[in-house]
This record gives C-alpha cells, structure tokens and sequence, in this order.
C-alpha cells in the first residue's frame, strides 16, 4: 500500500477521531466548569431560599435592621477579588462556623446553616462564595481543589477577625463538602478543630464520571482523560488530582459525615469509601429518604441535633 493510501485509511480516520474527542472534551469542560447558572442572580437566590426556609426571612430581616449581615473581601494568591458574608455572634463568643457553599450555588444559598450556627448554636459565621460564583471573581469552577486554598485564606482572616482563641469548625454541602474533605487534608491553624461534610463526593474525577454516564450515556474513555488534561492546560489542576478520598486519609482532626440514602446527584455509595478513609475520630449519618443536600431541608430538628452534638465535642 502506498504512502498516500496510508495516510487516507489510517491516518486521516484516527485525525478526525482525536478532532472529535478534542470537540468533546473542550464542550465537556465548558457545559462542567463555566456554566451560565453560578449564583450570580442575587435577588433569586434570596427568593428559593425563602421559599424552602420560609423562618430565614424574619432572620435575614432582623440582621440587616441592625447591619448584622455584612459584607468582606480577600484578595486570594491567585490575584482573584474573593467576597464573603459574615456575622458576628449574637453575643462575644470564642467558636466560629466557616460555611461552604456547593455547586453553582452561593454564600446566601447556605445561610439555612448558617442560622444553625449563629441563631441556634450562637456562632460567629463567614460564608464564602467560592470561586465564578456569587460576588467572587474567578474565571470557572474548581470544585473544591482550588477552592481549598482559597478556605484557608477565609479562615486565616477569620482567625484575624475573632482573635486567636476563636475555634473553628468548616462545615461545607455536596461541593462545598468536597471543598472542606480537600481543606482537611493540608496543613491548617490550630484554631480549626472540626469539619462536617454533607453529601461530598470522592473525587471530581468520579462525580464527572458519574454525570458523564447519567447524563449523556457516555463511558469515562476517552473523553474524561482528554477534559481532565485540558484542564490541566487551562486551570492548572486534573480531575484524578482532586480527590476527596485521598485528602482525608490524612486528616486527623473529627469528621462528621452526612449523606441522603436517596442521593443520585453524588451518589450515596460515595460516602462509604470517604468515612472508611477517614481516621478516627469521625461520625457518619446516613439520612433516610433523603435526596442530594436536602438533608437540613427534610430533617431540620435531627440534623440540628446531630451537628450540634458533635461540633459541642470539639469546639468549647
């Protein structure tokens, strides 16, 4: 066979093979990390939460009568303007909640746990919006492993804000659980003392695999491998690098884990090999009948009680 003829049956066919898989894995890493929807809609957001946590309203009401609810920023060493909200304790307390946000969500999508803290249990809080969401700069989503970073840099201003005695629990929902699982493996401040994680997945490697399969009835090969290495091009992170799962096997300060038995989003399965990773001391809570982060939403009174219980172990 000649040269020409070659090229024409094998080359040419395996170029548009990797043209196609290259289309793909760029579409896939726009519609996974820059999509339309990230929290930017204020108003709404203010409105949903209302109408799932209908007692939020007189709460947010009664802040902002007395400017509670306030407004901080940080500029993170990635150079990105960062926003957060914070609210003082209703009365001079030592313990502080840092609150974690998930997926395309915002910092006032999580204020129903931040009542939990502040309103019942008395704690300063910060709430975050993590990286292209909400007020926070930020040129895509980085699903926890960037967003660790920028956990840090919130609690070090915490601990700036609240002085040196405060302690610190970092509570974070489906990718903000991932957020505060990926935070518990580094290096952190005394100060932190507890994490609760709800709904978090192990690794954005299988959450994307996942939703590959669930979504698009597509396997993992070959288009994650090329998504997870243009990523690697574009944001300086890979999807196997990203794991939950292998940060908190080094993490030796408590971890209560929650996750709805009823989960497809991030599914339930996730949560066993994550707590068996874990080192003690830990708790996990699997929550009957219970879809992706509705946990709080169908069970409030158990899942105040079981928070309450456990962080009141650590934090004094």
């Amino acid at each position: 066979m000649s040269r020409k003829n070659i090229f024409k049956y094998i080359a040419m066919p395996c170029i548009a093979i990797l043209m196609i898989c290259l289309t793909a894995g760029f579409y896939m890493l726009s519609y996974a990390l820059t999509p339309l929807h990230r929290g930017l809609n204020i108003e709404k957001s203010y409105t949903e939460m209302y109408q799932n946590y209908p007692f939020l309203e007189n709460w947010v009401d009664s802040l902002n009568h007395v400017s509670a609810l306030k407004d901080t920023t940080l500029i993170n060493t990635e150079g990105k303007k960062l926003h957060a909200f914070y609210i003082d304790a209703p009365k001079p307390t030592n313990k502080t909640a840092v609150i974690v946000h998930g997926y395309t969500d915002n910092a006032i999508r999580m204020f129903m746990i931040g009542y939990l803290y502040n309103k019942d249990l008395e704690y300063n809080i910060l709430l975050p919006d993590l990286q292209f969401h909400g007020l926070s700069e930020g040129k895509a989503i980085q699903m926890g492993w960037k967003d660790r970073l920028d956990i840090q840099e919130w609690i070090n201003l915490s601990i700036n804000k609240y002085g040196t005695e405060t302690e610190i629990v970092v509570h974070g929902i489906s990718m903000g659980a991932a957020t505060t699982m990926m935070l518990s493996g580094e290096q952190l401040p005394q100060q932190v003392k507890c994490f609760v994680e709800d709904c978090g997945y192990t690794s954005v490697w299988d959450e994307f695999s996942q939703e590959l399969k669930v979504r698009f009835g597509l396997p993992s090969f070959p288009i994650m491998h090329i998504t997870s290495w243009l990523c690697q091009q574009k944001y300086g992170w890979n999807f196997e690098e990203a794991s939950a799962l292998n940060a908190v096997k080094r993490c030796e300060l408590p971890m209560l884990f929650i996750h709805g038995d009823a989960d497809t989003f991030v599914p339930t399965w996730m949560v066993h090999p994550l707590y068996e990773a874990k080192p003690e001391p830990k708790e996990l809570w699997i929550v009957p009948e219970v879809e992706h982060a509705e946990s709080y939403l169908k069970a409030k009174k158990e899942y105040t009680r079981r928070v309450t219980n456990f962080v009141s172990l650590y934090l004094n």
